[in-house]
């Protein structure tokens, strides 16, 4: 065999494997189809989309020291939008960068071109220089996803689009948006783009936004975003999507009611990318969604060939897929590994951020588990009237049985980097009592901790 690894594809778990088996001081190589590292997490996913997060908050603080030109009234939007675009592709830049610098360190091999099986062991990796066989003892497939385009909606790139062709906004900011889907990547856009000020209305066919969140986070969150030009049309159906002359489009619903807006941004989901590598070759097959079936360890149905990150069906988010490379890496090589972690942290971007571990209000009701919350605002903080948030809140769920932490629910300014206080006590066995002994700095929205859990012990009393 050429390799004893062959990665395919260059994003958060196909890295991850590939430094994971360099550093065991295999024979490593990854596949890259387009000529940039990093995959879609980098490229069109997780970096941009939090990079103009950041880029929006930047927009909004220097906007009153602007002084506008009345003659000019578009060039204002022209500037913000090529700010945000700048900022974003400046990052993404360094961020692949920083990819060719680790498999350069860890001497991973680079092929860059489109990766197909023609056996078990051989994948042929065709560029326009033509095709060249590879051989390796290991595959692990780690190509990603792509947005989902339904086949009865005509993507311009330009006036219906979806999260890949957001990112090629160069005009102005649109006047009116109309996002379909109310996951992660629609409402974090929706968020943004509402501040800005952008009018725009969410449809899903659900009763409410990020059905996975607690139910109190996801009211509140809502709430929010009524207030920052986000409308919502839940239980709603999109009947059809068409374009007028003047360059309007409108999203006709099933029930009759039509949406009127410049841009319509299409967030139902994602397909895995798995279509061009001939995987009959190798006896296996994608599910509808282009999702790769595999077990515990990785590992399809053919034993040396293992599945990662989005295209297996995992949970979409890039730090989980980090941790799958690296194990599916180990467990190739037959080295001791211990399993996924079950308390998986998920942070959500938008404008408030929202993040959560650990289980919900309506989990605990449905399992009959004796709980109570805590619950501390960002308007109780020194720190949140400093920064002006006052909207954010961290919820504690406590067991009444043995005062442990079950649920962590943080909404607000820092609640990504939050939550992992609330993991590592819960994981670390630790329960209400340590956090209500613990002292933490001053001001901070750490202390959130402390009076969230002592809200739950007095309620507990």
């Amino acid at each position: 065999m050429d390799l004893d690894l062959l990665v395919i594809g260059s994003g958060p778990s196909g890295q991850k494997a590939a430094i994971q088996a360099a550093k065991l001081g295999k024979r490593v190589a990854v596949v890259e189809r387009k000529q940039r590292l990093g995959g879609v997490s980098i490229h069109t996913g997780t970096i941009p989309s939090k990079t103009l997060r950041v880029a929006v908050l930047d927009e909004l603080a220097r906007r009153p020291l602007d002084i506008p030109d009345p003659l000019n009234p578009e060039g204002r939007e022209r500037a913000a939008i090529e700010f945000l675009m700048d900022r974003a592709a400046r990052v993404v830049g360094a961020e692949a960068q920083v990819v060719r610098e680790q498999f350069r360190r860890n001497r991973v091999g680079l092929l860059f071109g489109n990766g197909q099986f023609e056996d078990e062991h051989t994948v042929s990796v065709t560029d326009e220089d033509g095709a060249k066989e590879i051989t390796a003892d290991n595959i692990i497939i780690a190509v990603g996803t792509y947005p989902a385009r339904p086949q009865d909606v005509q993507f311009d790139d330009e006036h219906v689009i979806d999260s890949d062709g957001l990112l090629n906004l160069h005009q102005r900011l649109p006047r009116s948006m109309t996002v379909v889907g109310a996951g992660v990547i629609g409402v974090e856009y929706a968020s943004m783009f509402g501040r800005l000020g952008t009018k725009v209305t969410v449809v899903d066919q659900r009763p409410r936004v990020l059905t996975f969140l607690d139910g109190e986070i996801g009211e509140a969150l809502q709430f929010i975003l009524r207030r920052n030009n986000v409308t919502f049309r839940l239980q709603e159906k999109v009947a059809s999507v068409g374009s007028e002359t003047n360059g309007d489009v409108i999203t006709r619903l099933a029930s009759g009611k039509e949406i009127r807006s410049e841009t319509v941004l299409y967030a139902t989901g994602r397909q895995g990318a798995t279509d061009t590598l001939n995987l009959k070759k190798v006896g296996l097959e994608a599910n509808k969604r282009g999702y790769i079936e595999v077990d515990g360890d990785y590992r399809t149905k053919v034993p040396h060939v293992f599945a990662v990150g989005d295209c297996s069906g995992g949970f979409g988010l890039a730090a989980t897929a980090m941790e799958q490379g690296r194990l599916a890496a180990l467990h190739a090589f037959e080295r001791p590994v211990s399993s996924m972690p079950e308390l998986l942290p998920t942070g959500v971007y938008a404008i408030p951020e929202i993040a959560m571990v650990g289980r919900t209000e309506e989990d605990l009701t449905e399992a009959g588990v004796p709980y109570v919350s805590g619950i501390a605002r960002w308007s109780e903080l020194a720190r949140g009237l400093m920064t002006g948030d006052e909207d954010g809140m961290l919820k504690l769920l406590v067991s009444t049985e043995d005062r442990s932490l079950l649920g962590v629910h943080v909404l607000g300014t820092g609640a990504a980097d939050l939550v992992h206080i609330g993991q590592a006590v819960m994981g670390g066995g630790g329960g209400v009592d340590f956090l209500v002994s613990a002292v933490f700095n001053y001001p901070t929205f750490a202390e959130a901790y402390k009076v969230a859990a002592l809200d739950a012990v007095n309620r507990m009393s």
